[in-house]
This record gives C-alpha cells, structure tokens and sequence, in this order.
C-alpha cells in the first residue's frame, strides 16, 4: 500500500502542510521546516522518491504550481504600492538584475569554481529573490510600507526576468551554439517575451471584463480563472520555454488593477491553493535529492555562499539605490534580506536536467548547490530579519493596538479604559459627529468605511491586535468580521451579539462579544443606567473562581489582559484562559448605595487610622530627637 501513487500523493500533501502547520506554531520560517521534512521523506527515508514515484509527470507538475504560485503573487501588485516603493523598485530592476547577474556570475565561476556557461545562467537564476518566503516573512514584521512593497515588488517582478535570463544564456549553450552570436539569441527571446506579455495582459484583460458582466457564473469563476492561468502559460511555454511566467505575471498585475466584484474571493482562492502548492512542491524537491547529489556539495560552495550573502546582495542594493530618497537605514535592511525560495530551485532543477543532458561540465552541480543557497539565505535571513530591523530601528514592534469599529458611548468608555490601561486605541466609525465624543477623549480616531480599498493606505492594520465591530448596525459588523477576518484572522476578531439573533436576525460571522451576548443596544442602555468597567487581578489567593463567585449580579468579564501585554476578549462560544497575574476587565453595575456608603465608610475609618498611626511615629520621632 505504501508504493500506491495515491498514498504518496497523500503523504507529500501531509507532510508539507504539516510542516506549515509546526511553522506557524513555532514562528519558525516554514520553507525551512518543508525543506527538512523532505529530505527526512526523500534521502533519509526513502518514502517520497519523486522520480520513481512521479515520473515524467514530475517537472509538469513543477511548473504548472510555479506558474499558479507567481499569477497569485502578481495578483498582489497593484500599482497603488508603488507610491511608497516605485522607484526603488524601479531601480532594483534596471540596475539591480544587471549589477546582480554580473556579480553573481563571477561569484559562481571563481567562488564555487562553475564554468562560465553555468555559472552565467545560475548568476540569471540568482536574481530572482524568492517572492514564496518573503511574503510568509513580510507576515511576521512590522516594517515601514516602503520597505515591505520594495520587497514584495521585486521579488514578485524579478522571478520572470531571472528565469527569462536562463532562458537566455541556456539558449545561448544550447539551441543556437556558442558560434551564434548574442545578438539572435537576443532577439529570439525578446519576441518570445513580448509574446508571452501580450497573452498575459489579453488574458487579464479579457477575465475582468467577462466576469463583471455576468458571461461566467459565480460557482465557475475560481475554476476557470484556474485553467485560464494554466491554459496561458502553457500556450506561452510551447512558444519559448519558461516564458510563461511573464504570462502568468503579468495576467495577475492587470488583475490586480482592474478590480472585479468577485476579486476578494478569487484571490483568497488562489492564496489558498498557493499555500498547497507550495507545500507539496517544495516536499517533492526536496525528496528527489539523493546521497550522491548531496555529496556533490563541494566545499568550495562555501566560498560562493559567503560572497552571495555579503557581497553580492549588499553591492548590489546599494549601488541600484545610491542617490534615492530611501532612508539609508532602510537600503541596509533591504541590502541584507535576499531569501530564494521555490522558483530558483525549481528553475534550477530545470535546467539542471536539460544542460546535464548536453553534456555541460558542472551541471550537476546546481541542484545542490541551489538548496545550498536556499537553505542559508533562508536560514541566514529568515532568522535574522527581525533582529536586523530592530538593530536598524525600522521594526514598528508588536502590534498592541485596539481597533473599535463603531463610535457610541459604550466603545468610547471601552476605548478610554483600554487607553488608561496603556493600549493604543482606534475608533472607526463613517459619521463626524459619532466621533465627537472620542476626539474629546482623546481617543484616535478614524472617519470612514474600515472596509473601503483606501483605509490600508491610512491604517496599518498590523497595529492592531484585536478588532471589535460594536457600530449599531449588526449586519456591517457581521460583513467586517467576514471580511477582514482573513487578514487580520478570524481568532482576532470579535462583534457585539445581533439584537435579534433569538428571532431570525442576522447571523455573527466573528465570534461573538461576552457571555451574555448582550447586544449594542443593550450595552448602551446598561451605560445610561450608570454601569462602568474595572479591573480585577488573579493572584494565588483570589483565583479566576473567586472572581466569578464574586461578581455582582449581572456584571461580567469582557476581556482578559496577560502579563506580556496581549489581550483577549470573552466571547459566547471561547473562554480564555485566565492564569495568575492576569488582569480581568469586567464591565460591572452601580453599587447600590448602602455599600457604597459603608464601603466610602470604611475607607474613611482606615484612612484616619494611618493618619493617627503617621502622627503618634512623627511625635516619637519628635521625642527621640529632643533626647539626642
């Protein structure tokens, strides 16, 4: 049973979400984790070996996921970025992928000792940085907006060229001879490129144009989208190998900025089936290493490696960069941070096979010396990248913030209370005169549709750490969650309990506020009467159950503040976990008034009992000193 195609299928789609899954739970860079997942299935164990397994359906599959992986990376340029990143990206390109290949070349020839030939198509190759790992790492930082665009744009943008670049100089080797001259092999792959382009942008033209117009049914729209991504590149590469992913590409770009009614959905779909692919690709070439490709690693890679982190990169970046605006505190971050991810080792393997089967010295060189330069930037930059930043003092920190959508009463003294305690605050809310009342609190606020394109140009939403949807009107707090909840995640974000949710009204699509699933209105209503918040700490002596037992009738927890800072609110369906020195806040009814008296009463007594207890030590004291 184990040899069944259909078990190992299963297997490499296990192990990599797996691997995924223990990334996301430790904080570790996930490709690193695939990648030894792999070996450990591939070489180790020889569970998973892609060759004997896959077959020659092996490098299809390959480059149908690279070709899904890069249209949904292009699916993420929208031209809007560029305001904050346009002209680094722009030079990272036009004097980046020159400076980049020339210097990586030279590295490969004298540095890991490659002939010229493979090390001019492996210094292509090296341009492209590797869009698969930066954006999980993008995920975990809070850099400026400039920062994070310039690398998400160029390594999106540059994937296509460095292929395109091997493209080239494999052609160059191989399909027209070395006798050719440049010049041919110039212009046989420019025409190919332009030919891929102009599919692509057909193609991205032509789906926001039939979907918005009703030609394609919402239940079809994912899969045809799907194979048109596969149909388009496919098309392009029976043209000219691998320039399909300018098709690809660019088919995600024009996406991207013509919008469709139906893009949110469609773009969730492809980062889904990116998230599986990358997973199921990276197992697959990673398991199809073997001992004798390990033992290729030559010491002498050493070397390469050692000038591709720290000459390479950095002389690269900032020569593209010398003379912009960009901070120099950022150009630095930007010089260091180079992961190369599943594209590099995939074009790699590609190549590989192909030069290996012309009989290319050092071919067989460049698979493991891809993993090579996959498993150190990705170490090297993946662990370091947020110690860089803070080093630099570009790292905004964790996010700490509270977002509040809805300004009324109730949130307002939520958000003071939340203030007082420490944590920045944000009420949101489309009506001026709502947010009177928090501008006089001192509260920031925000004046418009939390869900319009324009508020992440306003608002980092990394800031925050819990958003809560407490407006008047339930559905717009149902359609908050449902909408910014998968990029916020869904465990961060919770709503106030719909008024009529016992008679049919709208359903929650986040999890809802409080025990009691009091609803805004109620929760205004209980402000009027006079109700407040406080706060109650859990020590050894007064555990969570005292303060349960403790609580007036009618009062209840509504969130719980852990010793690091985080905060979590109660809601109908999850508790939290509350462990000593936590701190509840509870939102509480008035004292009734004879144990207010009797407690201002007590007070009094223990405050005139220091006073004596202050007077008798200062008139001993007195006494002593006359003595002396």
């Amino acid at each position: 049973m184990i040899d069944s195609l259909l078990v190992k299928l299963a297997l490499i789609g296990v192990i990599g979400i797996g691997a995924q899954w223990i990334a996301w739970r430790t904080g570790r860079p996930a490709i690193a984790l695939m990648l030894v997942a792999g070996i450990l299935a591939g070489p180790v164990f020889q569970i998973i070996v892609p060759e004997r397994d896959l077959g020659h359906l092996q490098e299809p599959i390959i480059k149908l996921a690279v070709a899904v992986i890069l249209f949904e990376g292009g699916l993420s340029l929208n031209f809007k970025d560029l305001r904050h990143a346009g002209w680094p990206v722009l030079r990272l390109v036009i004097f980046g992928v020159p400076i980049g290949w020339a210097l990586g070349a030279l590295a490969a020839r004298y540095g890991a000792g490659l002939g010229w030939e493979v090390s001019l198509l492996f210094g292509g190759i090296l341009v492209v940085t590797g869009p698969t790992v930066i954006g999980p790492m993008l995920r975990t930082l809070r850099l400026p907006p400039r920062v994070s665009d310039t690398l998400r744009w160029e390594g999106i943008v540059n994937d296509p060229i460095g292929a395109l670049l091997a493209v080239a100089i494999f052609g160059y080797i191989t399909y027209l001879g070395p006798d050719t001259g440049i010049g041919p092999v110039a212009f046989d792959i420019g025409i190919a490129t332009v030919a891929a382009g102009v599919i692509g942008v057909a193609l991205g033209f032509a789906v926001t144009w039939l979907f918005p117009r009703g030609y394609v049914p919402e239940f079809l729209k994912s899969p045809v989208l799907l194979i048109t991504v596969i149909a388009g590149f496919v098309v392009a590469d029976i043209i000219k190998h691998e320039t399909g992913l300018v098709t690809v590409t660019l088919m995600g770009v024009v996406m991207a900025n013509r919008p469709i009614h139906s893009t949110h959905l469609l773009r969730r779909f492809k980062e889904d089936l990116t998230v599986l692919l990358i997973s199921g690709v990276f197992v697959i070439l990673s398991a199809s290493l073997d001992w004798h490709t390990l033992e290729a690693f030559r010491a002498r890679f050493v070397i390469f490696l050692i000038l591709l982190l720290f000459v390479v990169r950095p002389v690269t970046v900032l020569v593209s960069l010398l003379g912009s605006s960009m901070p120099w505190r950022e150009r630095l971050f930007i010089a260091w941070i180079a992961p190369r991810g599943i594209v590099a080792v995939a074009i790699t393997g590609l190549f590989a096979i192909r030069l290996s089967q012309y009989g290319i010295p050092d071919a067989d060189a460049l698979v493991p010396l891809s993993f090579g330069v996959v498993i150190v930037t990705i170490l090297a930059h993946g662990f370091s990248a947020k110690w860089v930043s803070k080093r630099l003092g570009i790292d905004r920190g964790k996010g700490e913030g509270v977002l509040i959508v809805g300004a009324n009463d109730w949130t307002t003294a939520l958000g003071v209370y939340l203030k007082d305690m420490g944590y920045p605050v944000t009420i949101a809310d489309t009506s001026t005169y709502a947010l009177r009342r928090p501008r006089r609190q001192e509260l920031a606020v925000y004046r418009g549709d939390i869900l319009d394109e324009v508020t992440q140009d306003h608002i980092d939403m990394g800031q925050f750490q819990q958003m809560l949807a407490a407006s008047d009107n339930d559905a717009y707090n149902a359609l908050v969650c449902a909408d910014l909840g998968p990029e916020m995640g869904f465990e961060r974000m919770i709503q106030t309990a719909p008024g009529e949710v016992r008679r049919g009204g709208v359903p929650s699509r986040g999890r809802v506020l409080l025990e009691s699933r009091r609803s805004i209105d109620d929760l205004q209503r209980l402000m009027s009467e006079g109700w407040s918040f406080g706060r109650t700490r859990i020590t050894e002596k007064f555990s969570f159950s005292d303060y349960r037992e403790r609580l007036p009738e009618g009062g209840e927890p509504v969130a719980v503040r852990r010793e690091d800072g985080e905060l979590e609110f109660f809601s109908a369906g999850q508790k939290p976990f509350v462990e000593e020195d936590d701190q509840i806040i509870s939102f509480l009814p008035p004292e009734p008034e004879a144990e207010k008296a009797a407690r201002n009463e007590a007070r009094a007594s223990e405050a005139k009992a220091a006073k004596a207890t202050a007077d008798a030590r200062a008139e001993q004291e007195e006494r002593d000193t006359e003595q002396q």
